[in-house]
């Protein structure tokens, strides 16, 4: 960053992290793996936080400004989270850009079906796109069933709040669990 370089910042960045690290929280629940059943894998601690982020990212874009500016500073706060995590896991300068398109890429088709699912209410979409994605065809048992269950509630949760002030509650997994 040069001399100037502050002035042309992203005023909703901190605010962005704020509520990624939030995000990041929630999906670390250990019900998640425990009870639900979540692979405890790099690909699966990917898969929830992706969820958590895409549910405040969802609600941030229906909010007034500076909502819409907050879900892009949530997704970038993501996507440089997830950078600086390849290079710390040794993924090479070269390596990493084309690393983080796949998972911008996975996330996106992610966020469309997930999205696609909760405008519908739509719970059997929701679990086979949940099975799809976090399971990747493993045998999965109830686990499907209760993110979505756990899913829908807390986007029902994060829609009775206003996010934009940089604060959010997730529900604890456990309380978010309904019994399908």
């Amino acid at each position: 960053m040069g001399v100037f370089g502050f002035l042309r910042r992203n005023p909703h960045e901190r605010t962005g992290y704020v509520l990624y690290a939030q995000a990041v929280a929630a999906a670390r629940d250990p019900t998640l793996y425990a009870t639900v059943g979540v692979p405890d894998t790099l690909d699966g601690r990917f898969d929830l936080v992706g969820l958590h982020a895409f549910l405040v990212i969802r609600h941030l874009q229906t909010q007034p400004p500076p909502g819409p500016a907050l879900a892009q500073a949530v997704f970038d706060a993501m996507f440089n989270d997830m950078d600086v995590a390849l290079r710390e896991m040794g993924v090479g300068d070269l390596a990493v850009g084309k690393k983080v398109k796949v998972m911008w890429e996975a996330l996106h088709g992610r966020a469309i079906a997930y999205g696609r699912a909760l405008d519908a209410g739509d719970s059997a979409a929701l679990q086979a796109a949940l099975a799809r994605n976090v399971w990747r065809g493993a045998e999965a048992g109830r686990g499907p069933a209760l993110l979505a269950a756990i899913a829908m509630a807390q986007d029902a949760h994060l829609a009775g709040q206003s996010l934009v002030a940089g604060q959010l509650a997730f529900l604890p997994a456990a309380a978010a669990q309904v019994r399908p």
